[in-house]
């Protein structure tokens, strides 16, 4: 169990008033398959050999389903303000499916805690698509849904996660669900899950929501050289992997270029572009590393568990010099005051306050010091860019429990709790006793 003499020998600093402190999860990695839920793309991408480097699926992954009481206790003497899960679409697709987000929502109520839906986490109902333009469509009738039964009790929603990361990895690279290798042609599924999201905004607007955000996930990049090749390598990237994603919604606008590569005529893109950039009350940032990046060098390149082919017009580099989670991600917590100031130079008035939705690190142990270590430069590194004038409103830490991480299986532990995945047995880390400290000294 952990201790509370877990806090740093540094001070932290002090955090405003009403500040959010929270935790994350996704449906598709803790719940398992248990109770009402339909198949999703991800079913069928870990049934496929060799799509999940330990051959594991999401079956039974925590459990969570049968032992939400318990993860809701952990919440609860962890002291966070807010939880943030994801509603699995196929569960709601399955008659009966929402009421286990009742029961759910009731009990983190109960607890004190604020339930912080997210809508979409990857896990979309086997038969639909994001290269076709009606599952945007069928997305908001699907939240008009959740919203009228949880709306009463749910405050702040979150649409989408990692639209960024859905396309390049499950529609460009297929190392993700649903599997495709498209590489630019997987531009459609960017679109479309953009448009869901607008649709999704109006449509909890639609329901009275008043505090509505999207997480996005986002990171600077960093050219591996001054040379030219280099940068414009490097401003490609960022344009594909941070402005794609963040311009349309908070300017409605794509960058230059990218607009005239979505699906639709150019009028419709632009009356798309009017709905995707529906006015947010927050803006959600994951961050995890920046990237450094360099011209192509011909050949394909590992990175981050993922091979990136040589015909892409860039390559990613390593940045040196940096100690590595247990992924091989570099530990770079003055990245988040960069992307952060970097937005609000960017975007202006534009860039509605900000609340940091995922932020955590992959390290094995109970006693998981580098964990520790990871999150506290991180808070830090956030006050940094809050004292330089970034409305951040709320920090959340992936992830409150080790989980299914997708492709690398039970591989990857970025749990404040350690789950033995035979006896699905909770146990605080270290970083559990220490995030509670944070959470208590930082009001």
């Amino acid at each position: 169990m952990a201790t509370d003499d877990a806090m740093p020998a540094r001070p932290m600093p002090r955090f405003p008033d009403g500040f959010l402190w929270g935790v994350s999860t996704s449906a598709h990695q803790i719940e398992g398959a248990a109770g009402l839920r339909g198949p999703s793309v991800w079913d069928a991408f870990t049934a496929e050999p060799g799509r999940v480097k330990d051959g594991s699926t999401a079956d039974v992954a925590c459990d969570h389903y049968h032992r939400y009481r318990e993860d809701v206790a952990l919440l609860a003497d962890l002291g966070v303000d807010a939880y943030r899960f994801s509603v699995s679409w196929p569960r709601v697709d399955s008659r009966g499916g929402l009421d286990f987000y009742d029961r759910l929502v009731d009990e983190v109520c109960a607890a004190g805690v604020r339930p912080v839906p997210t809508l979409f986490h990857w896990d979309l109902p086997a038969g639909l698509d994001w290269l076709e333009r009606d599952t945007a469509a069928r997305f908001a009738e699907y939240v008009s849904v959740v919203a009228g039964r949880l709306g009463d009790r749910v405050g702040k929603w979150i649409t989408l996660n990692e639209p960024a990361e859905h396309t390049l990895l499950g529609h460009a690279l297929g190392v993700h669900a649903p599997g495709r290798k498209l590489l630019f042609d997987a531009l459609p599924a960017a679109h479309h899950q953009l448009l869901a999201h607008g649709l999704a905004v109006r449509a909890l607007r639609a329901a009275g929501a008043t505090d509505v955000g999207i997480a996005n996930s986002h990171g600077p990049t960093w050219p591996a050289s001054g040379d030219p090749a280099d940068r414009e390598a490097a401003e490609f990237y960022d344009l594909l992997l941070n402005r794609m994603f963040a311009d349309p919604v908070l300017t409605g606008r794509y960058p230059e270029g990218v607009g005239e590569l979505m699906p639709g005529s150019p009028g419709e893109v632009a009356a798309d572009l009017e709905i995707i950039g529906e006015p947010l009350d927050w803006y959600g940032v994951n961050y995890y590393a920046p990237t450094r990046v360099g011209a192509p060098q011909g050949a394909e390149i590992e990175f981050g568990g993922v091979t990136l082919p040589a015909e892409l017009p860039f390559s990613v580099r390593e940045i040196e010099g940096r100690p590595l989670t247990d992924f091989g991600w570099p530990v770079v917590p003055e990245g988040l005051t960069e992307l952060l100031t970097g937005f609000r130079d960017r975007y202006g008035d534009r860039l509605p306050p900000v609340v940091i939705t995922e932020n955590g690190c992959s390290y094995e142990g109970l006693d998981d010091r580098d964990r520790i270590a990871y999150l506290d430069g991180h808070v830090r590194a956030l006050h940094r860019a809050m004292e330089a004038g970034v409305d951040v409103r709320g920090y959340f830490v992936w992830s409150l429990l080790d989980n299914f991480e997708w492709a690398e299986g039970y591989a990857r532990r970025f749990g404040l709790v350690h789950v033995d995945f035979t006896t699905l047995e909770r146990t605080p880390k270290a970083s559990y006793g220490w995030f509670r400290d944070l959470v208590r000294h930082g009001r």
